[in-house]
This record gives C-alpha cells, sequence and structure tokens, in this order.
C-alpha cells in the first residue's frame, strides 16, 4: 500500500496529453449538463477507463460527523457487485484517516496481499471476493471539508502509475462539489419520502378512533344513554366541535400525504360538475354557512356543464375554498359561488366578505404550511395545508389558481381549468 503525494494544481497536469486534457473537459462539461449522480457517475466510469485501467468505480459519503462511510454508488463491469450502496463502515481505525488527513491518494497495489496483512478490514475482504486486486482512493474535499472518497479498482494487480494517480485525482477534484450537491439532494428526497410515510401513517391511524370518539360523543349528547344537564351537554358539545376540527386537520394531511408521495393521479371521468362536485360541496359546508349565518349567493350555469376530471380530488379543492371562504369571512356577511364555463375552459370561484390579504402576502398563498400573518386571520386555527392541496390538484387537471383581495374588504379564491380531457 503506498499513499502518494498529494499534487498541487499546477503538478496534476504535467507531461499530460492532449486527449487527457480533453477528457477533463469533457467530464467538466458532463457535470454541468448531468442532472443526477446516477447519470454523472455513469458518464465518468464509461469514459475514463481506457485512461485510467478500471473495472470498478465506488462513491461513498461520511455521515455522522465523519465517523461512518457509506457506500452510495457502485458500478463495475462484472456481477455480482457485493459492495454496493448502504454499504457502512466504521472510520476508526481505517487507512482512510490517513487519505483524510494528508489529502494523499492511496494506492493499493495488491489486495490480496494488504488483506492477509490486515485480515479485519472487511470491505477488502468484500472487494476480493469480487475479484479486485488493486484499488486507487482519493479523498473528496468541498470547501475545505472532506465529504467522502472515490474509488477507482481494478482486477489487475500494481494497475496504477503515478500518472494515473495524478488523472484520477483530478476528476476527483471536478466531481467533488458536484456529486455531494447530488447526494445532499437524494438525502433530502429520501428524507422527505420518510417524512410523508409518517405523515400518512400517523394521520390515518388517528383517523378512525377519533371518528369514533366524536360519534360515541353524539351518542351521549344526544340523549340516547339518559339525560344530561346543561353544563353536561355544553362540554360534551365543545369535546364534538374539537373532535371535528382535529378530523379535519387528519383529512388535511392525508390528502397532502397522498400528494406528496406521487401516490395521487387524476382519473379523469366526464361528469357533470354541478351535479357531482359543486351540489355536493355546498351540503358539506352548508352546516358550516349557517353557523355563521352567512349570506351565500350562487351564480351558477342554467345547464350543467360536462367537464373532465377527478370528481373525488376536485371536491377537495371545493371543500377548501368553501371552508376558508366561511372560516375567514365576515360573520353575517356575504359569501358568493361562481361556476362559468368560458369556452373549452371552466372557471370556478369563492368570493367572501372579510380581512382578505395584502398583496405583500399574496406570494404565501399556495405554499406548503405557509399561513398569512394577519392578526385576524391567525385567530382561526389551521393546517397550512389545504390551499397547497388545492394547488397541486388544480395541476393536476392541467388548471391554474389565483387570489385576489381588497384588504380589509373581500378576498376571492379561483381556478379554471380544461373543460376537456
Amino acid at each position: 500500500m503506498d499513499y502518494v503525494k498529494y499534487y498541487e494544481a499546477a503538478d496534476l497536469s504535467a507531461d499530460w496529453s492532449a486527449e487527457h486534457s480533453e477528457l477533463l473537459q469533457r467530464i467538466h462539461r458532463r457535470l454541468l449538463a448531468g442532472r443526477t449522480l446516477g447519470e454523472v457517475l455513469d458518464f465518468l466510469f464509461d469514459e475514463t477507463k481506457t485512461a485510467v485501467p478500471c473495472d470498478r468505480i465506488g462513491l461513498s459519503f461520511l455521515e455522522d460527523n465523519g465517523q461512518r462511510l457509506v457506500a452510495q454508488w457502485a458500478r463495475a463491469d462484472y456481477q455480482p457487485v457485493l459492495l454496493g450502496k448502504g454499504y457502512a463502515g466504521d472510520m476508526a481505525g481505517s487507512s482512510l484517516l490517513r487519505v483524510l488527513a494528508t489529502g494523499a491518494p492511496r494506492v493499493i497495489n495488491d489486495l490480496a496481499a494488504y488483506l492477509e496483512e490486515h485480515p479485519g478490514s472487511h470491505s477488502s475482504a468484500v472487494l476480493v471476493r469480487e475479484g479486485v486486486r488493486s484499488s486507487m482512493t482519493c479523498p473528496l474535499k468541498v470547501d475545505g471539508r472532506e465529504v467522502g472518497f472515490l474509488f477507482r479498482s481494478s482486477r489487475e494487480p500494481n494497475a496504477y502509475t503515478e500518472a494515473h494517480v495524478r488523472l484520477h485525482q483530478a476528476m476527483s477534484e471536478l466531481l467533488s462539489q458536484a456529486v455531494e450537491k447530488a447526494w445532499r439532494i437524494e438525502q433530502l428526497d429520501a428524507a422527505n419520502h420518510a417524512y410523508l410515510e409518517m405523515l400518512a401513517f400517523v394521520s390515518h391511524e388517528i383517523k378512525n378512533p377519533l371518528g369514533s370518539m366524536i360519534t360515541q360523543a353524539g351518542v351521549l349528547r344526544d340523549g340516547l344513554l339518559g339525560d344530561l344537564q346543561p353544563k353536561q351537554k355544553e362540554q360534551i358539545e365543545k369535546i364534538i366541535s374539537k373532535g371535528h376540527f382535529l378530523l379535519g386537520l387528519v383529512k388535511d394531511y392525508l390528502d397532502l400525504a397522498r400528494l406528496e408521495g406521487h401516490e395521487t393521479e387524476a382519473n379523469l371521468t366526464a361528469v357533470p360538475f354541478l351535479a357531482t362536485v359543486i351540489r355536493p360541496a355546498l351540503e358539506m359546508a352548508e352546516p358550516q354557512i349557517l353557523a355563521a349565518n352567512m349570506r351565500l349567493t350562487l351564480q351558477l350555469p342554467t345547464v350543467d356543464p360536462q367537464v373532465s376530471c377527478d370528481p373525488t380530488l376536485l371536491l377537495i379543492v371545493m371543500n377548501n375554498l368553501l371552508g376558508n371562504a366561511v372560516k375567514y369571512g365576515r360573520q353575517e356577511g356575504r359569501l358568493r359561488l361562481s361556476v362559468s364555463p368560458e369556452g373549452p375552459n371552466l372557471g370556478v370561484s369563492v368570493w367572501n366578505e372579510g380581512p382578505g390579504f395584502s398583496q405583500e402576502q399574496r406570494g404565501k398563498l399556495f405554499r406548503k404550511f405557509s399561513r398569512l400573518q394577519a392578526p385576524e386571520l391567525l385567530k382561526q386555527k389551521g393546517t397550512g395545508v389545504g390551499l397547497y392541496t388545492s394547488w397541486k390538484i388544480i395541476h393536476l387537471h392541467q388548471g391554474t389558481m389565483d387570489a385576489r383581495s381588497e384588504e380589509g374588504q373581500w378576498a376571492e379564491f379561483s381556478f379554471q381549468m380544461p373543460r376537456g380531457a
């Protein structure tokens, strides 16, 4: 095993051929155009194995404050690849610590002989089982931070020369920042997926017992198990009200988890829009409208328009828009629902008297977990996901959403979408 000296930038290109310079330029261009970590590394594997001996390339990143090394990508010209993505090992006692400390590339000329001297090296044992005999390792650094390693391996012993090391180091320095960013993005995607799975699981597990609690409280309130005193009935009414609020939160989060998890597609069906979407939404909103003493005006077409849509998803949108209009509208104020077929499109708007919002705050609408900070609006509890979910659903239907307001007077939320498939 050799620790080759760290080459400064001026030394790396010494005695390089025009072919090697062009190779690095191609790698650089590919880094700029590459969309994923795998795409960039596949290009590296295919384009560089004639310039530097290569039967296998691996990429690993440091995790847990540098205490653990985790393989993120591996590709070889042979099968099986035993040391692949997800393989993890502790850094304590590893010869890679010296690579980090010095920045010097490490070359193992005969991995089988190295394993005899270091029988405790599990990763070496796995690579030897794959048939690897030579290994070359360069650290990946970003802004002075050690983030991982780029491994190049051959099934021939003594495969790497000083010129190979310099070229491999130059590739590592080119790759470092790009591959770390791609890795961070993949980590965020994985974390977001895990969060959505947890959100859906918890919400689903809460939904059924919460619904049962509301039903049982209703049985008590209605006197089916005996008469109640007025104060007792009042407290049960509060329990039911809070239960319905929590059930609404659960529904919002379940809708969000379905849409964010890419499990939902718009299953388009040609339906009469008023009968299938608008009327059911009004029936659901009616108790809230009556409780707020709001005056509802309907502006609907005389002929029920046929619309190619997913009625279940659009019902979520209408429930959100009508529910928000009542929740954030003025008590005893006006509420207007308009539906207007306009050529090949359908327009729907919900308008209400109320505090509205400022133009400065409009940019916060339709964003996940975002709530407007006006004091009057913050008095009402909310999840901050209803409008975002609605926006996602309308975009699934190739439509657009908009919001207008005159602060202190009114607010209007609307969407337009194609009527056809």
